[in-house]
């Protein structure tokens, strides 16, 4: 049987990969709501990140990999709690024109 978007909810392949991010609201400075995270998976839509903390749907955020400084803007989709106390939060990205670059970078560095 084919892969069919239509019972995922997904557009597009999300790449499986583990990278360590900085986890921040987008627009805040504040030191407090900035943690480190890990995304799952990614895609050029979106990605599922393992936090420390909840965020609010509709929450604007970035993620930014310890070795890039500029950050992947989105918006939270979805925050869900798991059974050991971290959250999975669902994003989904802004427009970028850079994001194709952004991404392959990010494979080559997980290996």
């Amino acid at each position: 049987m084919a892969w069919n978007n239509r019972f995922t909810g997904r557009e597009e392949k999300r790449l499986p990969f583990q990278i360590a991010v900085k986890l921040a609201p987008a627009e805040s400075a504040s030191a407090e709501r900035v943690e480190k995270a890990y995304v799952a998976n990614i895609s050029g839509r979106g990605a599922c990140v393992y936090a420390h903390q909840p965020w609010q749907p509709g929450e604007q955020v970035a993620i930014t990999p310890p070795v890039r400084e500029v950050p992947l803007r989105g918006e939270v989709i979805y925050c869900q709690k798991l059974e050991d106390g971290r959250f999975v939060v669902g994003l989904k990205f802004q427009r970028n024109p850079q994001l194709a670059s952004i991404m392959q970078e990010w494979k080559r560095q997980t290996g």
